[in-house]
């Protein structure tokens, strides 16, 4: 860059600020940004923090420019050939990435780039790069997550959707005088949850537990139309809390003529204090719907645990259970505020 005249670096900087103003392409405007800022007399490596790029990317930018002019700070990849990444090869991908390496001959149960690179040059013929397949990645929308463990359902198929069918369509067809709920518990622990969170490279974030571990238990009901959550709470996880829970859900909607309640197959909810409380003239208001077996992306009500536990427990500092239920009773208080006013 020195070796530019200073009348010269200047022209040429000027036209750059001209025409970036018109670009829209996000890398060829990191090209022409890593240029005027050469041009201006940045160094390569403020260059490179400040555009969060490599200083090789700011050398290469300056080398096609000085050997090419303002032309070479275009994208000329196009050129390069036949595409690696055709729709064919990103469908592929897809289903592999679905999949598991099992299934196509490995003993290793999970994917590494490299072992997508070796299965695809099988499937389709093409070799790409380490690089090349973290864009293809990138493309088709694939990301490194937790796997969740499942338990499969015991039924036939046909009678688990036709139950499921069911439920959906008491969802959909709910009379205006009913009330339908979905139902299910939720453990606290005072020792907290530990969950993913950002922080600085080389650094680890330290979350202090408590020591012996305390737990509560809410046992809570999901309305089907306004997603209010209501609660109760409780020292066991037993059939005392549900019954408390139908009580709670009976005096909440005291016009309903059938409150039906959605719920999983735990066995607290199936024991004969429950059938004494269903027998009742106020029991005989509530139905129960029981869910499949081992069905517990069908009860909405899971999502919310799941926001209250990424929003509370996850994570939190609380030394004391008390202050722990407090900020539980605190974001279902704010959740159902929030709820109301969006109705």
């Amino acid at each position: 860059m020195e070796g530019i005249l200073a009348a010269g670096r200047d022209c040429a900087k000027q036209k750059l600020v001209e025409h970036v103003s018109w670009i829209r392409d996000a890398e060829l405007k990191t090209r022409y940004l890593i240029m005027i800022h050469r041009l201006d007399g940045k160094s390569p490596t403020w260059i490179a923090d400040s555009l969060k790029v490599g200083r090789g990317t700011v050398y290469r930018v300056q080398a096609r420019f000085l050997a090419e002019g303002e032309l070479g700070l275009f994208d000329r990849r196009e050129q390069n050939g036949q595409r690696k990444l055709t729709d064919d090869y990103l469908r592929t991908l897809s289903e592999v990435v679905a999949a598991n390496p099992t299934d196509y001959g490995w003993t290793r149960p999970t994917w590494t780039r490299e072992l997508l690179i070796t299965t695809l040059r099988r499937l389709t013929g093409t070799t790409i790069v380490l690089s090349t397949m973290s864009r293809a990645l990138k493309q088709i929308g694939a990301r490194r997550g937790r796997p969740k463990p499942t338990v499969a359902c015991p039924w036939p198929e046909r009678e688990k959707q036709r139950c499921l069918q069911e439920i959906e369509a008491l969802v959909a067809e709910l009379p205006k005088n009913e009330i339908a709920v979905y139902e299910d518990e939720i453990d606290i622990h005072l020792n907290p949850k530990i969950g993913l969170d950002w922080m600085l490279r080389g650094q680890q974030k330290e979350v202090l537990t408590p020591g012996q571990n305390q737990k509560r238990y809410l046992a809570g009901a999901q309305d089907v139309r306004t997603d209010e959550l209501i609660c109760v709470e409780g020292r066991r996880k037993d059939s005392g809390l549900f019954v408390l829970l139908l009580w709670e859900l009976v005096q909440h909607y005291p016009r309903a003529k059938t409150i039906h309640v959605i719920l999983d197959n735990f066995s607290i909810h199936s024991t004969r204090l429950v059938e004494s409380c269903l027998e009742t003239p106020h029991g005989r208001r509530l139905k129960l719907h029981f869910l499949p077996p081992y069905c517990p992306d069908h009860n909405r009500i899971e999502r919310t645990w799941q926001d209250l536990h990424a929003n509370v427990t996850r994570n939190h500092r609380c030394t004391d259970m008390p202050h722990l239920m407090q900020r539980v009773r605190s974001y279902i208080r704010n959740r159902n505020r929030q709820k109301a006013a969006a109705v």
